[in-house]
């Protein structure tokens, strides 16, 4: 197999993304990704559920979500805890406890910190630094979607992140979202966009 080389207009810089994972994003997604690094994350199924998008994308223009959850059905499971009240719960416990506040003020620094070195590691400006990290932190939560995706990426780093995937339960287990190779039709049961596309069920995280 070989991979491709994706995000080859960034300043010469290249990261190697099986093609395959590109083929299953894709197919997951309804498009092709666009400023793709890495795959962040893989479900228990084998497929990608989380990829590293590039804080720029290739038409320079800034996506500060870093991690990006592109697995539907985990998306539609967050989805249903959103619109159960967690996040309301969240922020009130947030303005309440000082250690729960600062634990969730690390996790902001550290989605911060890990944007910048992957700018710095394609040669990239760094974006704004009042630019938003994801999901409303330090101060707010706004989407658990990008909750989610910093947890699995970066396990141990997001208390409302691990809140909400130990109250999600195995949404693998019904078998692979999608195709593990690609077919003739693209598969178009998503529930949830990708880079670069204007969402539909979920509005609480910008994308350009």
């Amino acid at each position: 197999m070989t991979p491709i080389t994706w995000m080859s207009s960034f300043r010469g810089v290249s990261r190697m993304v099986d093609d395959r994972d590109v083929a299953a994003v894709e197919r997951q997604l309804g498009r092709a990704p666009r400023g793709l690094r890495a795959v962040a994350h893989r479900c228990p199924c084998g497929l990608p559920d989380v990829v590293e998008t590039a804080p720029r994308l290739p038409d320079g223009s800034p996506f500060p979500t870093l991690f990006y959850l592109t697995c539907p059905r985990a998306a539609s499971a967050i989805g249903r805890l959103e619109t159960s009240g967690m996040m309301r719960v969240m922020q009130a416990r947030l303005a309440g406890d000082p250690d729960l506040a600062g634990a969730y003020r690390a996790a902001h620094d550290d989605y911060v910190a890990r944007r910048d070195r992957a700018a710095a590691e394609d040669g990239l400006e760094p974006l704004p630094r009042d630019m938003q990290s994801t999901g409303g932190m330090p101060s707010r939560v706004k989407c658990l979607h990008a909750l989610v995706g910093h947890e699995l990426a970066a396990p141990g780093t997001n208390p409302f992140g691990r809140e909400a995937l130990d109250a999600l339960g195995e949404w693998w287990a019904g078998g692979p979202c999608c195709p593990a190779e690609p077919r003739g039709e693209r598969d178009e049961t998503r529930s949830h966009p990708g880079p670069g596309v204007k969402p539909t069920t979920n509005t609480h995280e910008e994308s350009p």
